[in-house]
């Protein structure tokens, strides 16, 4: 399997230069966190790139776990859970994508907490009967909040089980009273260069937008994670709002939104713009259709050193099939 290597935020893409041959860094810290097991080799970004001599130890993650705020724990939805056990906590806050800040995913947890999160305001704009600006704390007073276990599953065919809390994307919908005209909701993530560094890398098309049908947005499974394990979301996990679809691969699953805007056409998506041969704007979980560079028939359940079959839809096709028919 080929490996993928991820640009610094001071390279240039690959696909502009020539190529160089990829190899394996980190691999005691991956190891130390029990996510080097079968199928390292074939890790995705973040986890190739120059060898560096140290790693700052994984136990500080814990300073960026919030403790658990007035509103938690929220109710549980026993409709959205798993027979697997949940990702351990530590596992999933130490490895995270998260392009604004870097592309090594063991450094995000590290990078993101610059970010700066209180006060947020959203805004709801485009075919709605009223735009409006929502700070996020008054957003949640009118929301039902509950919490959902739900599979993740990355393109780069690793996966985790976690429990988010937060409120369906049915309920925003509902709040911000769309026209007849939305046929699609283009969501957006914030743009702070001074606080997100890998923002300057200026080949990417930042800020970060992601958008879905309004089937799609309106299907009981989209979720607007607010929390996570029973407290607020970290910021590498997208704090203080992001999407949670999870049929599809993460890269959907927007982090840091500021924007809701609702559109007649359809909207471009990050990946799909800057990689459209590699990455759709669909972007579901299918085993039978692989990456150009590797296969999506397993997937790697991150913490636990094992190698899974990867179903359809990620688990959930009974809830989406019939979107795509």
């Amino acid at each position: 399997m080929t490996l993928i290597k991820s640009p610094k935020i001071w390279e240039m893409p690959g696909r502009l230069i020539t190529p160089e041959k990829d190899y394996i860094s980190r691999r005691q810290f991956l190891k130390s966190l029990g996510l080097l097991g079968i199928g390292s080799v074939a890790l995705m970004s973040g986890c190739t790139g120059e060898k560096t001599a140290e790693f700052r130890p994984p136990a500080k993650i814990t300073d960026t776990i919030p403790a658990p705020g007035e509103n938690y724990p929220f109710r549980k939805n026993e409709k959205y859970t798993s027979t697997r056990a949940l990702t351990d906590e530590i596992v999933a806050a130490s490895y995270n994508n998260y392009y604004e800040f870097t592309t090594e995913k063991d450094q995000v947890w590290q990078l993101a907490a610059r970010l700066k999160t209180e006060p947020w305001e959203i805004s709801i704009t485009g075919e709605v009967e009223k735009a409006l600006n929502v700070g996020i704390d008054d957003l949640l007073k009118k929301m039902p909040l509950e919490e959902r276990i739900y599979r993740h599953r990355c393109v780069e065919a690793w996966s985790m089980i976690v429990p988010w809390s937060g409120f369906s994307l049915k309920s925003l919908i509902d709040f911000a009273r769309p026209t007849h005209k939305a046929n699609y909701l283009k969501m957006t993530s914030f743009f702070r260069r001074n606080e997100a560094p890998g923002q300057k890398a200026v080949w990417y098309p930042f800020p970060y937008y992601e958008a879905l049908t309004m089937a799609e947005a309106m299907n009981e499974l989209s979720f607007l994670a607010t929390g996570i394990y029973g407290h607020d979301l970290p910021k590498q996990h997208g704090a203080p709002l992001r999407l949670v679809v999870p049929w599809k691969y993460g890269f959907k699953s927007i982090k840091g939104i500021v924007k809701f805007e609702f559109t007649e056409r359809r909207p471009g998506t990050f990946w799909n713009d800057f990689q459209s041969e590699e990455y759709g704007f669909t972007a579901n979980v299918n085993p039978t259709v692989p990456h150009p560079r590797w296969s999506q028939a397993t997937e790697r359940l991150i913490g636990v050193n094992e190698r899974i079959p990867t179903r359809m839809y990620n688990g959930y096709e009974a809830y989406v099939a019939h979107l795509y028919r």
